[in-house]
């Protein structure tokens, strides 16, 4: 399962990387008269240290992969080879009458751990030990001002998503403690997930035209699986200077790889742009993998809270290819005894190419 991922995500970053060769030499302009749009890479790395707590979400890193526009030419040879044969093999998944639509694969590592890093045997009231390994493809969908993405999202939780080496090695290279009780973590357990939301966007003039402006980015959709199971709806607000003409600037929800590449520049000649963000998301939490525990053995769980609510809050910095996001979140408590309220932050790097 890990192998077989990380060989997609290799692939699918290997074809991206052809396509921004071609683009390089010339090759904006694809059939049909259509100008193609860049891919784009995202790293993001979410941890609570960033918050001031070492607990809860501990780390999470995620890779996404964001192809050109595929609409009206899924046989275009401008686009990457690869792309084109996942993408005949996605009907199910592939939204219809859309003027942009994108591929997205991800390929995310999450770990999950309770406060007392100290304590060997397993702590009932706190959350499980527990790590997930996911590998994801989807599309992003566009007309406008209206975006809607669907992915498809599987992988493993459990000692086989390696969470427990790489906190060991994260700590142990900072000089930290280690925590000692990951021999409490959940069983191993195949997971999956199919995550679907739509968004809307409402501006205030053409901010992205070089003037100082506002939008804001109204969401609401869910996910469905043994991984999560929840609906959930939220805003964000953005002010700034030539604000993106894209869907947002902060990628924590599974969804939320939601930056269809913005239509209003020359990604190579893009000047300084920057703007702050605030954001939101309420959710109804049916099921959590890491709180309640696996699916089809017993296992340590605890007795989550079925409404959870989240506020963030960053600043986001672009020029040229490149963008440049931080973040910081704040979440309600997830489950009945937790001893603090989740606070975390992200660092989010992307590149068009």
């Amino acid at each position: 399962m890990r192998s077989t991922a990380l060989s997609l995500c290799v692939l699918f970053a290997a074809a991206l990387a052809h396509s921004g060769q071609a683009s390089a030499q010339g090759r904006e302009a694809c059939t049909n008269g259509h100008t193609r749009l860049p891919p784009t890479v995202n790293l993001r790395l979410d941890n609570d240290l960033f918050g001031g707590q070492d607990q809860g979400y501990s780390n999470g890193v995620q890779l996404t992969l964001v192809s050109p526009n595929l609409a009206d030419y899924t046989d275009d040879p401008c686009i990457p080879r690869l792309a084109r044969w996942v993408n005949r093999h996605l009907d199910a998944l592939q939204p219809e009458g859309f003027e942009q639509r994108n591929m997205i694969a991800t390929f995310a590592q999450g770990i999950f751990t309770p406060t007392d890093f100290s304590r060997r045997e397993l702590i009932p009231d706190d959350r499980p030990y527990a790590a997930a390994l996911l590998f994801g493809l989807g599309y992003n969908a566009r007309n406008g001002d209206y975006l809607q993405t669907t992915q498809l999202q599987f992988g493993i939780v459990g000692p086989s998503a390696l969470g427990r080496q790489v906190q060991d090695a994260v700590h142990k290279a900072l000089g930290d403690d280690t925590f000692k009780g990951w021999d409490n973590q959940l069983h191993d357990e195949p997971v999956f997930r199919i995550v679907h939301e739509r968004m809307n966007r409402y501006s205030a003039g053409d901010a992205h035209n070089g003037a100082w402006g506002w939008d804001a980015i109204t969401h609401y959709g869910g996910s469905f699986g043994n991984l999560t199971t929840y609906a959930n709806a939220g805003a964000e607000l953005r002010f700034g200077l030539r604000l993106p003409d894209d869907f947002g600037s902060t990628p924590l929800r599974p969804a939320g790889e939601n930056t269809a590449p913005t239509r209003h520049y020359n990604t190579g000649d893009r000047p300084f742009a920057a703007h702050v963000f605030l954001t939101s998301d309420v959710r109804w939490v049916l099921r959590d993998i890491t709180l309640d525990g696996n699916t089809f053995r017993d296992s340590h769980s605890v007795d989550k809270r079925s409404f959870v609510g989240e506020v963030g809050y960053g600043v986001a910095l672009m020029r040229g290819r490149w963008k440049l996001a931080l973040a910081r979140y704040h979440r309600t408590r997830e489950f009945d005894g937790q001893k603090q309220t989740p606070v975390f932050g992200s660092v989010t790097i992307s590149r068009a190419f």
